[in-house]
């Protein structure tokens, strides 16, 4: 049997239509080991990224609703709904841009995360576990950074010069 070939591995029993999937530790060791880090971290990036990409766009759409969903609904306190509108909408609308290029990518997830935290904390705290995955996703991009395929691993050779970092 040839190695990462599930198909043709005993251990691994595939279920189809609505029965789960069964199998053993071994078998999800393997399917772990056959998708690289690599691509789990674009894909977190381009996900979360969407997310916050989405929700810049819908503020452009229609900035005076903007405006007053900030004032009678998401009532953030002590700043006025226009500034907290211009930097929701700028965190929204650069961050993405940066994770999905993986340039400044751990930078990046810093405003993001700031957002998630007041919108959890003041606006919609019923919201928690949508919130969560969000933290999650941009927690372990911040920790394990944006992975090889993304601008910072091909820049940073140029910028700290070769063998740093």
């Amino acid at each position: 049997m040839q190695e990462g070939n599930l198909a043709n591995d005993p251990r691994c029993r595939f279920r189809l239509r609505s029965r789960p999937l069964a199998g053993t530790p071994a078998c999800a060791a393997r399917l772990a080991r056959a998708l690289p880090l690599a691509i789990l971290q674009l894909l977190f990036r381009i996900s979360i990224a969407a997310v916050f990409w989405n929700s810049g766009l819908t503020k452009l759409a229609s900035w005076q609703t903007t405006i007053v969903l900030f004032r009678d609904e998401y009532k953030v306190p002590v700043l006025p709904p226009e500034l907290v509108a211009t930097l929701a909408a700028s965190v929204e609308l650069t961050c993405p841009v940066l994770l999905v290029l993986g340039l400044a990518t751990r930078l990046a997830t810093l405003p993001m995360l700031g957002m998630t935290f007041v919108i959890e904390a003041f606006v919609y705290p019923e919201d928690w576990i949508e919130h969560l995955t969000w933290a999650s996703l941009l927690l372990f991009i911040l920790t394990r950074g944006p992975g090889p395929i993304a601008l910072d691993r091909w820049l940073r050779p140029i910028i700290f010069g070769p063998g740093r970092g």
